[in-house]
């Protein structure tokens, strides 16, 4: 899980681990080497002790030369031992993770039971992903996931062959990540006094404040931990809208003075306004960001920005005028293309919501397509590169049945098959244009994720459905997934995953007569 791209069982017997297995690499893949001492060793109990390569059952290594493509890998199991050669050192880190699916899902704990046989069967796998960009965003700015979440999070992904995270750092909610330059986004915009429960109107609250933030510190270790086991973190700081609790902090960012951090989920009139030191306060936050992320790509939002303020804002029309702007979208657009420049100033490429094409789309902007398939095609048409990531099929916050039993009933209806069986290529593209097609991303929106459990549970294991889709080539039917999704399952288990099991949600995964909850 995903799917390999061929996978071909021996005739001989494969490979039993024991007190007396060794493990080798070559330099690139040492990396790989770590990881499954650490892993593997922890439970299996075994060792698995850096051998010579002429004596280790277990041997890395990397050949670009091998014909594997990028990520690929190729894992070769038999009576001897294992093999396995990747293109680059992120195939090799792939091929230990279908070597660790190869055996019991007891692989999968943190420490032994005792007693397993951890044996792998003969096998001869050839694989590589269909997409380079297979991401996941993770929304810490409504509700704040912890540090120790988020590396687990990096692990799950991990396992399933995954290679972006993509963290929603600020919202008209809160501000998650620590910027030195201004201590006030994190002293007194990254908690707000209470939340709003459900999506229900009147809206009803919980009373309760809510808040949190990643130091610079958090974040390097982070990046560090993400960078090891192959994925990279694109941050995102949401602009020129979702900019309250900014505007909390700092008032002269906005129009309308000081604005509490937002308590409401939805759409709101406050937005940034558009003067040179607005402009100046986010090219330094961004500075210090691409300080501590060193992804090529960094996420500056746009989407869903109100045009109102800006239409009785002086300085605003000014600002039209002296650029010689339509109207309010090309003013964004103007917004966005003034970030663009600074970022490509560093070697780094913005990637925004679908809604920067409005008024005209920055030249080297990546375009995230989330109101349908519509932004992708316009984008791809007209030579941007695009992240696939519709509401429709990618919004793991939405419900996953229609039973009322299921805790907050948002959005449509998106089940694991409705995921598995999602296409990120849009239909009518013509090669040329779906080469601009990177990948695909599903999002997971916290407003009514809460807990890890609560996200555990939304995202799981809806999320290995979308693994096989952005990882697996050829036609997928899910009739012959399932059974194999089921067998996965075991392996969450053991993982400690607090899935959504198949059948529909545990007793204690609901949320009976809370007012307000969908």
């Amino acid at each position: 899980m995903p799917r390999p791209a061929t996978a071909v069982g021996g005739d001989t017997e494969g490979l039993t681990l024991t007190s007396s297995t060794r493990v080798s690499a070559d330099p690139e893949a040492r990396g790989t080497l770590t990881w499954i001492q650490r892993e593997l060793g922890a439970a299996t109990g075994l060792s698995l002790a850096t051998g010579e390569e002429a004596s280790a059952q277990i041997r890395l290594s990397v050949d670009a030369d091998a014909g594997l493509g990028r990520e690929g890998y190729r894992l070769i199991v038999d009576g001897e031992g294992a093999i396995i050669v990747g293109n680059d050192p992120a195939g090799v880190f792939y091929g230990a993770q279908t070597l660790r699916q190869l055996l019991p899902a007891d692989a999968y704990r943190d420490a032994p039971l005792g007693g397993a046989a951890w044996s792998l069967p003969a096998v001869s796998v050839t694989d590589a992903p269909r997409f380079r960009w297979r991401g996941v965003m993770l929304d810490v700015a409504r509700h704040f996931v912890p540090k120790r979440e988020v590396l687990r999070f990096i692990d799950l992904m991990a396992m399933h062959k995954l290679n972006v995270l993509h963290l929603h750092l600020t919202d008209d909610q809160g501000w998650r990540v620590e910027i030195r330059r201004y201590p006030k986004l994190t002293e007194d915009a990254s908690w707000r006094s209470e939340s709003q429960l459900g999506a229900g109107r009147p809206p009803v609250f919980d009373n309760r404040p809510h808040g949190g933030f990643f130091t610079q510190d958090d974040i390097r270790e982070i990046v560090a931990y993400a960078d090891a086991r192959h994925v990279a973190v694109v941050p995102e700081i949401d602009v020129p809208g979702h900019s309250q609790a900014a505007i909390h902090a700092y008032p002269e960012l906005g129009e309308s003075g000081r604005i509490p951090v937002g308590t409401q989920w939805g759409i709101f009139e406050e937005v940034l306004a558009v003067t040179d030191e607005v402009l100046e306060f986010y090219r330094n936050v961004f500075d210090e960001l691409m300080e501590l992320f060193p992804s090529t790509y960094v996420h500056v939002g746009g989407d869903e920005c109100p045009k109102e303020q800006w239409r009785a804002s002086e300085s605003a029309q000014r600002r039209i005028k002296e650029e010689g702007l339509a109207d309010e979208d090309e003013l964004q657009s103007w917004f966005i293309r003034q970030l663009d420049e600074h970022l490509a100033s560093r070697g780094r490429r913005l990637v925004g919501w679908d809604e920067i094409l409005e008024g005209g789309v920055a030249p080297g902007a990546t375009v995230m397509s989330w109101r349908g398939e519509e932004g992708g095609v316009a984008a791809a048409r007209a030579g941007h590169d695009v992240v696939m990531s519709p509401t429709r099929t990618s919004y793991l916050d939405y419900r996953q049945s229609d039973s009322h039993d299921e805790p907050v009933k948002v959005g449509t209806l998106l089940r694991t098959e409705d995921v598995y069986l999602a296409e990120p290529v849009p239909s009518g593209l013509t090669e040329e244009e779906a080469r601009h097609v990177l990948g695909a991303q599903v999002n997971v929106w916290t407003e009514h994720i809460d807990t890890p459990r609560r996200l555990d549970y939304m995202v799981f294991p809806r999320l290995s459905a979308f693994a096989e889709q952005v990882w697996s080539a050829g036609e997928r039917d899910y009739a012959e997934f399932e059974p194999r999704l089921r067998r996965h399952l075991e392996r969450l288990d053991a993982a400690g995953v607090e899935y959504r099991p198949l059948e529909g949600p545990r007793p204690w995964h609901t949320r009976p007569g809370v007012v307000g909850w969908g």
